[in-house]
């Protein structure tokens, strides 16, 4: 598995976004090129063509993809309120829009959703990174407190 220092949270919006481009993962820098859809002679999209294997296109979630999220979601839900109506607002037309307006009524529920949202499109992104055999480099290596006396380790954490 190869290693690099990857910014999972710019690989998030992307996956999440809606904007109608694509975005290519460079398996050798990792670097993302942004390419907009109606983009076809550029020198960045000659370049993904000579070197297909270089590249893999940052997938989007598509619209059944974020209803299963938000239904997967309810399913973690107990409040008896807030629960039938996000359900209902699922069922109907534009039930993302449908959705997003429904949860504003519900602060707490809404930051909820945030967190469960933000978790749910970080294992997505994971997953797809080991499927194309690449593990993002930790942020910061762990410090090893062995031997560092107290005094020390406590002007460390004030630094950080």
């Amino acid at each position: 598995m190869r290693t690099f220092t990857l910014d999972l949270d710019a690989l998030i919006q992307l996956i999440n976004g809606r904007e109608q481009q694509e975005n290519w993962l460079d398996l050798e820098s990792g670097s993302v090129l942004t390419l907009p859809a109606e983009d076809h002679y550029s020198d960045e999209r000659q370049q993904i063509e000579l070197d297909p294997e270089r590249y893999s296109q940052v997938p989007n979630l598509d619209v059944p993809q974020r209803v299963a999220m938000r239904e997967s979601f309810l399913f973690t839900l107990d409040d008896v309120h807030a629960h039938p109506l996000l359900s209902a607002a699922l069922t109907g037309r534009r039930p993302l829009r449908a959705f997003d307006y429904e949860i504003e009524a519900f602060p707490a529920i809404r930051e909820q959703w945030q967190a469960y949202e933000i978790k749910q499109l970080r294992e997505y992104v994971l997953n797809w990174l080991y499927e194309l055999g690449i593990e993002p480099a930790p942020d910061k290596l762990p410090l090893d407190t062995r031997g560092i006396p107290r005094d020390i380790l406590r002007r460390l954490s004030k630094s950080a």
